[in-house]
This record gives C-alpha cells, structure tokens and sequence, in this order.
C-alpha cells in the first residue's frame, strides 16, 4: 500500500497573529524509507546527526547547493506536495467566514458560490493596514481571534468596539454586519468547536491532493511531535467517515468522501529518514515564504526554490487581488455546501475558511 509521509511548520494552534511564525504548512511525499536514506546518503554522506533538519542544514551556506539539489531530486522523481498559508491572511478570512458571510447567508445572497469571502479577505488584508491603521487593524483581528476562543459578551463588546472605532465606513459592505452587532454573525462565533486552529484547513488541502495523486488505497505516517497530534485527530476523523459525498470547491480541487486514505499512524522521525525528506520540503517552503516577506534572511533563494515546484506540487493560501480571476478560479463551487455538510458531522467545526 502506498505510503505519504508527511511533517508541519509553523503551527500556533488558535494564535494565529503569532509573529514569530507568520506561515503554517504541512508538506508529504511518497517515498520509502530505504530510497530516502539513500537520498539523503547521496546528497549528505557527511552528515553525523542522527535526524536530517532543514533549519540546521540551512543555516550553513555549504549545505544550499546539495539542499538544492535534494529539493529537485524529490520534486522530479517522487509524488509529493506542499501546503503553505500566510496565517494573518487566513484570520482575515476567518473573520469574513464568521463575522460577514451569516449577514449576507440570511439574505439569500451566496458568498462562497463565486469567491466572493476570498475577494473580501484579499481586500480587507490589503488595505485594512492602510485605511484603518496598523494599530486599529490589528487590533480588530486580534479582537476577533479572542472573541472565536472566548465566546463571551465581554469579547463581543470587544470585538464590536474596534470595528466601531476605525473608519469603518471606507469597507461598510465587509465591516457593516460587525458594527451593528449581527445576531447571526455572532451565533456563528460561538458555535461550539468552532476555533481559529489552522491545521484543519491545512489538512484539507494536503488530503485533497494526496487523494488525487493515488488510485487506490493509502496510509499516511507523520512524526510524533506535540503540534502533529492535532493532526492526527483530524485525519482520524475523516478516515472514519464513510458517507459517499463529493464536494468541488475551485476549477482544480475538491473533496470526496469515503476517500482512499485507510490509516495514520505516528512514528519516530529519527526513525524515519522518508518523514525528514518531508522536514525539508517543509522547512525550504516555510523559510522562502518568509525571506519573500521580508522576515528572515540567509536562507535559500526563493526564487530558486519555486522554480523546482510543478503546478500541482505547490498549494497557497494567500490574497488574490484579481477578482476577476478569483471568480473563475471559484465559479460553480459548492463550498457552502460542504462547510454545512462539515458542520453536520464533524461537531467539532462550524463554518470555516477551509472552503
């Protein structure tokens, strides 16, 4: 049976303001342990620690040129994919999913048929800096974040008061639903198990693929860290629901159930050369992402390292400007109905930016 490896960054559980890791990702590989020792044999024959580490290979500029060439070798001859979201980006989204789309829903107006909750996050992430100031929209995130996790009245209160106390006016079609308190939005903040937790959206797209890329059964094994637990739980689940169900939600993905994937389990990563080869692609994805930003410096080239990528090898979560595309990209989704079917039988989620 067809084995994914697979290993996370950046995961801050419901924090997704942290600064200090701006990006979450999850990458996976097909890969048997004995080819990825000989890989890694190959590229690294020196190397006396006893667990392969994309942060400490890279740190050393002796190492990029084989790190580089490990990174085009697995991309080349292996199937595998990368998943990474700009977390800042999808709080934004969150905050459309959960604070703006229930005002609309009980319209009658669909915001998830033709991406319009995309085209709100993407403006509201690029000019909500601008038109209300760093300090005011940060703090209009950061009050939502608290409001998801608490569900109290005060975190309303709060959350109410900094939309109410930046010039709200200048988005009213997004901030309007918040500045008026919507009943319907705040229901959808305080359904229980509904939480700004990254690693459900994550997963979902990673499995999206993964299904794609086999015609048959598979198994998934990933480390044994404290972060890779959360994983583990929601892969379980989706494994276990064995309803036939397909969802599309953009002109190149979509999610069926039951799907092929029939087991996870946990293993060492010192233990499993196949998961650090999955650390590295991980690691190159995360460190370019945050070069590209502006935050780190040193690393690899990023634009070296996209170029090793094929289309359907690398998976973004991050502000699209282009509506026009945006629509198209996401013209006949049926993502809402997939977040309510989601809702239904998965009790630990409610609406979500996973669409």
């Amino acid at each position: 049976m067809k084995c994914f490896r697979i290993d996370e960054s950046g995961y801050t559980g419901f924090d997704l303001l942290n600064a200090d890791q701006r990006f979450q990702g999850a990458s996976a590989i097909a890969v048997e342990d004995d080819e990825a020792a000989r890989l890694i044999r190959d590229y690294f024959p020196r190397i006396q620690a006893g667990e392969l580490k994309y942060r400490s290979l890279s740190r050393r500029p002796g190492n990029h040129e084989r790190l580089r060439g490990l990174l085009r070798d697995i991309h080349a001859h292996f199937e595998c994919v990368t998943y990474v979201c700009d977390k800042r980006y999808l709080l934004t989204l969150m905050f459309v999913d959960y604070a703006v789309e229930p005002f609309y829903y009980e319209r009658g107006h669909d915001l998830y048929v033709d991406g319009r909750t995309y085209a709100m996050a993407s403006l509201l992430y690029t000019v909500g800096p601008t038109f209300f100031g760093r300090e005011g929209f940060d703090e209009l995130l950061t009050a939502f974040q608290v409001a998801v996790k608490e569900k109290s009245p005060l975190s309303r209160i709060r959350l109410v008061s900094a939309a109410r106390n930046i010039d709200w006016g200048q988005l009213e079609e997004i901030l309007g639903p918040v500045t008026h308190a919507c009943p319907e939005c705040w229901q959808a903040i305080t359904t229980p198990g509904v939480n700004t937790d990254a690693a459900w959206i994550v997963l979902q797209s990673l499995i999206s693929r993964m299904e794609a890329m086999t015609d048959g059964a598979y198994r998934v094994e990933h480390d044994q860290s404290k972060n890779l637990l959360a994983y583990n739980a929601i892969i379980s689940k989706f494994i276990n629901h064995s309803k036939e169900i397909e969802f599309r939600t953009t002109e190149i993905a979509s999610l069926r159930f039951p799907l092929k994937l029939t087991e996870v389990t946990q293993v060492d990563s010192k233990r499993s050369p196949a998961v650090q080869l999955a650390d590295l692609m991980i690691g190159a994805a995360i460190e370019g992402a945050n070069t590209m930003a502006g935050l780190r410096t040193g690393g690899l080239d990023p634009e070296e390292i996209s170029k090793i990528y094929a289309d359907d090898q690398f998976i973004h979560m991050s502000p699209m400007i282009d509506f026009e595309e945006n629509r198209r990209f996401r013209k006949g989704s049926r993502s809402s109905e997939m977040i309510d079917y989601l809702t239904e039988h998965f009790s630990d989620r409610g609406k979500g930016a996973g669409a």
